[in-house]
């Protein structure tokens, strides 16, 4: 008798599992065969920052800090970046203009803590206001960003934090990017 239970058991829940109109299944949307990102031009606002990157100290000529390359993934939906300094320190960032709020948002993650921060091109420049995330520390501060391209083809990178003590901005980071070929993609 416990096998016949356990043969119609099977039985049913395989012919619930190949039933195709799961309730989950009708809720999921299809995928465009175009990416609406590519139709819309402000998911193009952040593209001056793509490439491989050289970062020193603002303004430049100093000593390289590290490498960046900023990417577009998910079919241009997105740009990824991901840092190296010069010490072999890493850091990721996912940045992706969300239509809904009309923002672009970057989350950045790297040993110790994480930045949130949000906006859009102002005056040229792409302007980010969020917070940043101590972990050790378990605080978290207003922190703002701005990526500026330059007429030579740079990009200044300006970031900010509000320091509640003194209730003053402080320079976080002051960057110079400037294009190079890394050696593995060089003729």
């Amino acid at each position: 008798m416990k096998s016949f239970k356990l043969t119609c058991a099977a039985a049913a829940l395989t012919s619930i599992l190949a039933t195709p109109s799961l309730a989950w299944q009708d809720q999921t949307p299809a995928a465009p065969a175009t990416p609406p990102c590519t139709l819309d031009d402000n998911f193009r606002a952040f593209d001056f920052w793509v490439g491989d990157w050289e970062v020193s100290t603002w303004p430049g000529g100093g000593a390289i800090g590290g490498h960046n390359k900023i990417s577009p993934v998910e079919g241009g939906c997105a740009l990824e970046e991901r840092w190296t300094n010069s010490s072999g320190g890493t850091g990721r960032s996912l940045n992706y203009y969300n239509p809904n709020t009309g923002k672009w948002r970057q989350l950045w993650v790297a040993g110790g803590y994480s930045i949130d921060i949000e906006g859009g091109l102002k005056d040229g420049a792409m302007a980010l206001e969020g917070t940043i995330h101590y972990y050790a520390q378990k605080n978290s501060v207003p922190f703002k960003g701005t990526w500026t391209p330059q007429p030579d083809g740079s990009v200044r990178q300006f970031f900010e934090q509000y320091n509640p003590e003194t209730k003053e901005w402080t320079i976080w980071f002051d960057g110079k990017y400037v294009r190079y070929a890394p050696e593995d993609q060089a003729d």
